[in-house]
């Protein structure tokens, strides 16, 4: 079993052991991954990057954490393997950023020329 696949284990043991799958349908999940992606960014809100994790590498950590456990949640309900959910979008990006074209750039894909 891998890392990733004991962490779901451990988060959905968490979420059974609580009786709380039942208001975990897709779209809750999905909005409360965003609710938490929010939080995160209150974080970093009328600060430089340097000043929020200065300040508030606590509370950064435990946003981000609640974003992954919502994340990984969604993956397990939805039986996506998130390891391979991810390096099918790296390989999505690997064609809209190449190397070549995107390299030191901040532009969007449509952008580079």
């Amino acid at each position: 079993m891998s890392d990733i696949d004991s962490l779901i284990k451990e988060v959905n043991a968490f979420r059974e052991a609580r009786d709380w799958r039942q208001f975990h349908n897709s779209k809750d999940l999905a909005l409360s991954l965003s609710l938490e992606a929010a939080e995160l960014l209150e974080n970093f809100q009328w600060k430089t990057s340097e000043e929020a994790v200065a300040s508030n590498l606590s509370g950064i950590k435990d946003e981000l954490a609640d974003v992954l456990i919502y994340a990984l949640m969604l993956c397990s309900d939805l039986a996506l393997d998130p390891k391979a959910v991810i390096k099918d979008k790296l390989e999505k990006n690997n064609d809209k950023y190449p190397i070549d074209k995107a390299k030191g750039r901040k532009d969007k894909y449509s952008d580079l020329s």
